[in-house]
């Protein structure tokens, strides 16, 4: 075996000895399945592998993975990743974080990371739900929720991850769901595979605190006429019988037709890697919540620079151009200023 070979690894390589502790039936379970199968496809070592996550149910991740990891703080996941991806640029930099701990507390570190393109891949489980401190609306509940601390509904308009992670400019976005593992798996290794920032929301099913959230689109029975598959490059089409179809109106709003009624000329033709994210934002707008017809897969992937590579050749330029400095100097020049 050559120096650069990796040794081939297994399922059971990727897990640690420590017992899981989710609730019995928790999606988080089938997530971690997705990833510690996924990752001896991906070709890479355990020793330059990182995960990351801040606080709450998802947050106990790193801990069932048999890697280099860290359980951090509330929302701060992202800011940790940030200096560990552009000063490791040899690391594979994994965030794994929830719909409270990301959006809420970590709202500014999110977007912020997404916006520099800083190389990590952040997995976003979204439950609508608080499940670690038993049952709160989070950033994600729906108008109108009622938890233990909104017993007469909440009034905020919730976030929609996929709008907001486009907003930020992320040059990747993607969904999936808990409930398949192959899509899961796919939609992993395109973000894995993205130089640059990328970002997946994961449908996932609290069962404890929130059963049922996305039950109206994942169901198996309910799959095939209410998620809509994103393929770049065709026509956007879903059903049973791909009998259904999105359209733009000249107001630029899509909507959901029969494709009997417009013919397949006129449906939208998909395109990840459209540089304007305006395709990709109407597409996440489409539905108004987990119970009308619901886009999933990759809505954006675009090229550009990733921020640590920016980094280090600005580095290099100025040590280039003004030579080595003493740091050592710098601490004991005194007072830059004076204060009157």
């Amino acid at each position: 075996m050559s120096a650069t070979a990796v040794a081939a690894t297994t399922r059971k390589d990727w897990a640690s000895d420590q017992e899981v502790r989710w609730c019995p039936g928790c999606g988080d379970y089938s997530i971690l399945a997705a990833v510690q199968m996924l990752l001896p496809e991906l070709g890479v070592r355990r020793e330059n592998t990182v995960f990351l996550s801040g606080i709450g149910c998802a947050a106990r991740f790193p801990y069932y993975m048999s890697t280099y990891g860290m359980h951090s703080i509330h929302g701060r996941a992202p800011a940790i990743a940030t200096g560990l991806a552009t000063t490791r640029p040899d690391l594979d930099v994994w965030v794994v974080t929830g719909d409270g701990d990301a959006l809420s507390i970590g709202g500014n570190h999110l977007i912020h990371a997404l916006r520099r393109n800083v190389r990590m891949t952040i997995l976003m489980f979204n439950n609508q739900i608080y499940g670690l401190t038993k049952g709160q609306y989070s950033p994600t509940s729906e108008v109108a929720k009622v938890t233990k601390s909104t017993p007469f509904g909440s009034l905020d308009t919730p976030f929609n991850p996929v709008s907001l992670a486009l907003g930020a400019e992320a040059s990747f976005v993607a969904r999936t769901h808990d409930m398949d593992r192959q899509h899961m798996q796919e939609t992993f290794r395109r973000a894995h595979e993205h130089e640059g920032a990328a970002f997946v929301e994961v449908y996932q099913n609290c069962n404890v605190f929130n059963d049922g959230a996305f039950e109206k689109i994942t169901g198996r029975e309910a799959r095939s006429s209410m998620l809509v598959p994103l393929v770049h490059g065709e026509p956007i089409r879903f059903g049973k019988d791909l009998d259904k179809g999105v359209v733009q109106r000249p107001d630029g709003r899509l909507e959901v037709v029969d494709v009997a009624d417009v013919g397949e000329d006129a449906l939208v033709v998909h395109d990840e890697e459209r540089e304007d994210p305006g395709l990709a934002f109407a597409l996440s707008r489409l539905s108004r919540g987990p119970y009308e017809p619901t886009p999933i897969g990759v809505f954006r992937a675009v090229r550009r620079p990733e921020y640590g590579a920016s980094m280090a050749e600005q580095l290099a330029d100025a040590q280039e151009r003004r030579g080595v400095g003493d740091l050592k100097a710098l601490l004991r020049s005194g007072a830059t200023w004076t204060v009157a």
